[in-house]
């Protein structure tokens, strides 16, 4: 990974933050957190800055502001309507800036977080607000989140990361790629997602990226991921300044308190044995309600002790073979896109096209919808079919059939393996998850 390249600017760099922390030995962990007003989000900021861990901060935004229905937005705001997070456009750049000047959060580095597949605006806007770092990509925020034809998020997105190069030295951009729907998504095509995107900011003048993987069903296969995710990141991105962020389980949550925090250590645990930067948190309150800033912190700093406190497990490591062939999946994946046209942007839409990237279970008109998924009895995720992508060793074709109790099942999988040793202290232990087990029952 090549040094930082510096910035000046009213927050302090994204890339920077996380860099003095890898030097430091010392997770980065980040909420999800955003609210509407001003006063909010300020608090938020503030408080996310003060938590006992080393942090990095969090503008989420609305749903209107997502889908560019900017009008609607700022309606909310003057009639003091609900929404689910900021909405940067309607309160423009210069009341930005004054909120993070004045929750004293000045020099404290903060990402946008928005799930548009047209981020353009958007982009405008974090940049005018004296912000230098944001999330997203062409696939990972145009199939899961819209109806937007994957060429047209292409452009968009190629416009947009333009602009950011331009206008904002050393900006930091992440790829949403190995988040794609949450869950169910075998770990290979995950990190091909996340390099690929990866490729596509590089090209569009981006030097500055993270790649992102979320935690899934198992954690010898997470380990592997994470480990093939570096490796192809070294191979595709060595000229540029990267680094991978893990994102604590995306899908179903455990609904009990001690399950949902054994989940998060987890992930917490994990990031600090595979030596990954950045840690996105969830909060105990996940599978109930919109969190708190108290629970946001809460979260925080349970992950940063966690990690601080992690140990390995011989369970932990991958079973033989298992790496070399999540590897070799996913670079063979990166290969056929990359084949396909020297151009990313036209290649992304032709793998899709063609069925050379194919994501299971999503509905999105132009995702070939041959590929399948299911957990074996070990709890890995792997391919029932591979439809046309360039998978070996997995059925092919047309995709298996899933009915609607064992798709439940999948999507319940994490939730009750880590409710149930919540609920039941005393199961044997190798049925409970390695974060159920205190760091003196590891030997």
């Amino acid at each position: 990974m090549s040094a930082v390249v510096g910035r000046t600017g009213p927050t302090g760099s994204f890339a920077a933050a996380v860099a003095a922390a890898r030097s430091a030995g010392e997770l980065v962990v980040q909420p999800r957190m955003g609210f509407p007003t001003v006063e909010q989000m300020g608090a938020g900021l503030r408080a996310v800055r003060g938590a006992r861990a080393r942090t990095v901060g969090t503008i989420t935004l609305d749903s209107y502001t997502r889908v560019g229905d900017h009008a609607s937005a700022a309606r909310a705001l003057e009639r003091d309507e609900e929404l689910n997070g900021f909405p940067i456009v309607a309160h423009g750049g210069r009341t930005t800036r004054e909120m993070i000047a004045a929750a004293g959060a000045g020099d404290f580095a903060i990402q946008v977080r928005h799930g548009s597949p047209l981020p353009l605006g958007i982009v405008r806007a974090l940049i005018d607000a004296g912000l230098d770092a944001t999330e997203g990509g062409p696939v990972s925020y145009c199939l899961p989140y819209s109806r937007t034809p994957l060429t047209e998020a292409v452009e968009a997105w190629a416009r947009s990361c333009e602009v950011l190069a331009e206008r904002v030295p050393g900006a930091h951009l992440e790829s949403f790629g190995g988040c794609m729907l949450g869950q169910l998504c075998p770990p290979s095509l995950l990190v091909a997602l996340s390099v690929l995107e990866g490729i596509f900011f590089r090209r569009h003048g981006l030097r500055s990226i993270s790649l992102s993987y979320a935690q899934q069903t198992s954690f010898p296969q997470d380990v592997a991921a994470l480990a093939a995710l570096r490796r192809l990141a070294g191979e595709y991105l060595g000229d540029t300044d990267w680094h991978v962020v893990l994102y604590t389980y995306m899908g179903v949550f455990p609904r009990t308190v001690p399950g949902a925090l054994a989940l998060l250590r987890e992930s917490a645990r994990l990031a600090a044995v595979t030596g990954t930067e950045r840690l996105i948190v969830k909060t105990s309150a996940e599978a109930h309600r919109i969190p708190t800033v108290e629970d946001n912190v809460h979260a925080l700093e349970t992950a940063a002790e966690a990690a601080r406190t992690a140990a390995t497990t011989p369970a932990d490591r991958p079973e033989e073979g298992e790496a070399e062939q999540l590897l070799g999946e996913a670079r063979d994946m990166v290969e056929a896109v990359l084949e396909l046209h020297s151009d990313i942007d036209r290649a992304l839409p032709a793998a899709f096209a063609r069925g050379y990237l194919d994501v299971p279970y999503c509905l999105h008109a132009d995702n070939a919808q041959l590929a399948r998924s299911h957990i074996d009895r070990r709890g890995r995720l792997r391919w029932s079919s591979a439809g046309r992508m360039p998978v070996r060793d997995v059925p092919g074709g047309t995709a298996a059939s899933v009915g609607a109790e064992e798709l439940l099942g999948m999507l319940s999988h994490v939730q009750n393996t880590f409710d149930r040793a919540a609920l039941d202290p005393a199961a044997p232990h190798d049925s409970l998850p390695a974060a159920g087990r205190t760091r003196q029952e590891v030997k």
